[in-house]
Formats: C-alpha cells, sequence, structure tokens
C-alpha cells in the first residue's frame, strides 16, 4: 500500500523530489506519477507522464504537439484520475498527496476526488486560502495553503512542505490503525437543516437503537450532493430524506442548491428511501442586499447577517410537489413520501413568520395530483418537528429496510 504523489516533474520536480525522500524518511511508500508536459521530468518516476495520457485516451506525444496548455492539464487530469481509481479498486492506494498552483491543483484533486472518503487526500496548494469547492467537491480532501508559490525550496516552503509530508504520514498510519475499529453497522444517510432539527434528532435516535449508523448532511448543497454522491457510491443501506429543502434553491435560485440530481441516486441505486418535505418553505440568499431584484416584494427573513430566508410561494410550492413525486415515482426501490399537515419547518408553524397555509396546501395538493399508486403516500395531521412525525418517518424506513433484507 502506498501514497500516490502526483505531480508536474517538468516544472516542479525539485520540490516534489524533496516531498519524496522526506515521505520516505518517514517509512511511507510512494508511488510518484508524472503529470508534466512542457520539460522531461527532473527524475524518473514510478507512472510516466506516457501512461498517464493514454489513460486519457491520447498521447503525450500529440499533447505536446498540440501546444494547448489549458488542453494538457484538463488531460492530465483526466488521466491521473483513472490511474488513481484503478490503483485504488486494485488495493493499491492508501493516499493520494499533491502539490502545485491552479494547475496543479486542478490535476492533483481530480484524482482525489475518485477516490472514497477516508482514504487520506491532501493537497497543498496556492489557491487554498480562496474559493475551493471545485478542487474539493464531495470529497475528504485537505487544502494546505502553500503561503509562498511552490517555486524552489526556501525558509518557507520548506516548513510548509515538512508539515504536508507529517500530515499525510500521520494519516496514513493512523488509517490503518483504525481501519479495523472501524463500525460494521449498515449506514442510514439523513437530511437535515436547522429548522428540521428537532425530527432529524429523534429519528436518528430511533434508527441508532435499531442497529443502524445514521450519517446525517447539512442541506446546504454540498450536504445533498455529498449524500448523493456517497448513495451511489454503494455506502448507504436506506436514506431518511426528511430536509429536501434544496430543491427549493435550485427552484428559485438561490445558494444552497444541491444541483438537478438531487433526490435521484437512492432510487437509481434501489436504496428504501422516505422522502418529506422539510424546509421547502424556504429559499436561502446572502447579506438581504445580494437577493435578486425580482424578489424584492416577497417575505423574507433575516436568519443571520449572511443568510436571508425568502417564504416560497403557493405557485413555488406546487412546482416542488410536482418535482418530488417524479422523482419518488422513477424509485426502482421502496420509497415512502411523508407529508406534515402541521407545518414543514420551524418557522412554518402557526403565528410564526413562515406560517402560510395556502402555500403548504399547494404543496400537498401537487404530491398527490402527480404522485403514482405504487408510491406510499402518508399523511399526518402533525408538525413536521413533533415526535410523533419523526417516529413515524423512521418507523416506515425501519418497516421498508427489514422488508428489503
Amino acid at each position: 500500500m502506498s501514497v500516490l504523489l502526483i505531480g508536474t516533474l517538468d516544472t516542479k520536480g525539485t520540490e516534489f523530489a524533496y516531498v519524496r525522500d522526506r515521505l520516505v524518511a518517514a517509512g511511507v511508500r510512494v508511488i510518484v506519477v508524472d503529470a508534466g508536459v512542457l520539460a522531461p521530468a527532473a527524475f524518473t518516476p514510478d507512472i510516466p507522464r506516457e501512461r498517464v495520457f493514454a489513460a486519457a485516451g491520447t498521447t503525450y506525444a500529440s499533447v505536446k504537439a498540440a501546444g494547448d496548455r489549458g488542453k494538457a492539464v484538463m488531460l492530465a487530469a483526466e488521466g491521473v484520475a483513472k490511474l488513481a481509481a484503478e490503483l485504488h479498486r486494485d488495493g493499491k492506494l492508501t493516499g493520494v498527496m499533491s502539490l502545485g498552483g491552479s494547475a496543479g491543483t486542478t490535476i492533483g484533486t481530480a484524482a482525489m476526488r475518485v477516490v472514497p472518503v477516508g482514504v487520506p487526500k491532501l493537497m497543498v496548494s496556492t489557491l487554498a486560502s480562496g474559493q475551493v469547492q471545485p478542487y474539493v467537491g464531495t470529497r475528504d480532501v485537505m487544502m494546505m495553503h502553500s503561503v509562498v508559490d511552490i517555486s524552489g525550496l526556501n525558509r518557507i516552503s520548506r516548513v510548509v512542505l515538512d508539515n504536508a509530508v507529517a500530515a499525510m504520514a500521520g494519516m496514513v498510519s493512523f488509517s490503518r490503525e483504525t481501519k479495523a475499529s472501524g463500525s460494521d453497522k449498515p449506514v442510514i444517510a439523513a437530511t437535515m437543516f436547522g429548522v428540521t432539527t428537532p425530527c432529524v434528532e429523534a429519528a436518528r435516535t430511533q434508527l441508532e437503537t435499531a442497529g443502524y449508523e445514521v450519517l446525517v448532511f447539512h442541506a446546504t448543497g454540498t450536504g445533498g450532493r455529498t449524500m448523493e454522491g456517497l448513495i451511489r457510491d454503494g455506502l448507504v443501506a436506506g436514506v431518511l430524506d426528511i430536509t429536501t429543502t434544496e430543491l427549493a434553491d435550485e427552484l428559485c435560485g438561490g445558494i444552497l442548491t444541491a444541483g438537478r440530481d438531487r433526490l435521484t441516486a437512492a432510487s437509481l441505486m434501489r436504496v428504501p428511501q422516505v422522502i418529506s418535505v422539510g424546509a421547502l418553505d424556504m429559499v436561502n440568499f446572502g447579506p438581504p442586499e445580494t437577493v435578486p431584484a425580482k424578489y424584492k416584494e416577497r417575505r423574507f427573513q433575516q436568519h443571520n447577517p449572511t443568510v436571508t430566508l425568502m417564504r416560497t410561494t403557493p405557485e413555488e410550492m406546487d412546482r416542488l410537489g410536482m418535482e418530488i413525486s417524479q422523482k419518488a415515482c422513477a424509485a426502482n426501490g421502496p420509497v415512502a413520501v411523508m407529508l406534515p399537515l402541521r407545518g414543514v419547518s420551524a418557522i412554518d408553524a402557526e403565528g410564526k413568520s413562515f406560517w402560510w397555509p395556502e402555500a403548504d396546501a399547494a404543496l400537498f395538493q401537487s404530491v398527490r395530483n402527480w404522485i403514482a399508486p405504487n408510491v406510499e403516500l402518508i399523511e399526518l395531521d402533525l408538525h413536521v418537528n413533533d415526535p410523533a412525525f419523526a417516529a413515524a418517518c423512521a418507523g416506515k424506513l425501519l418497516e421498508m429496510l427489514k422488508a428489503s433484507v
């Protein structure tokens, strides 16, 4: 088992040789892969650039001849990702590490994002103090700021690289020691927002008592995408999708969308799922000045200085009900939709700021209109955060899991 060290050995060979030698000195086996294009590699890698570009369906010679740096970076990223996936599949990969600027970060993190959660991933990057979502994606990628550019060894870069080596060596050693002690309980994925926390926490307790390990995902866009990815990876036995609020952000242009594929992975993977409508009463924007002008006459609540909540209208709730029903009807596995008829969030209750019975009624009626006979629809005269609603959702999922064994 080895750490895959991914680099452009034509421009940063000295730095990669330093990291390789420090990892080896720390007792870590290293596989160096060269993703460079411009000049010859500074030292002989374990995996040459020819293999990288072959994995991307092309040749190094043709990439070099084209002289298109941007295209070369994209092909190198594709190639290292395929090689990393193969090495992990074959049981030869303990971790992935890289260092670089924008090109090196693009290439290195492409390989990290195809490796499952739990495999150590460390990217030393000049971009680590900025917007890193495109590089991290939904994986547990650790980004370390290089402070100075990765251009030669000096009093700062040596310290940063030494710390990075120590971090990778520690993660690899620790993951080997703890792998055997991991839980073997079947996993349930659940979605939660602050306004649905009482429901999800009560359901989680019930599911854990029944012998399941519950992973709760904050429905902030990234949370939903991460959950969908883990379901597609085959790691999840059941889904308690209480909080489908990300669908509202996708519909209305909010900042917490999880994309159009939200609420699809469990259906494709035949994973039992209980779906509800938690927090569909709201769309998330940033500070008030960031709310689109077309919404200026809408109902808002200032959640905090950086988050502005907008109440969804009856028309929007109607469309959300149709989307949930259609996605539930497309499921290849067991599915149930559960409706809390007295409100879908902590602030959607009588006397609260987002209480709008007509909007909720539009949501519920839309679900009824579009749901297919093969999908179980359960309507309860309860609020989403009532303990009885939480118990009913958890109980229904346990029933489905038992029947699917």
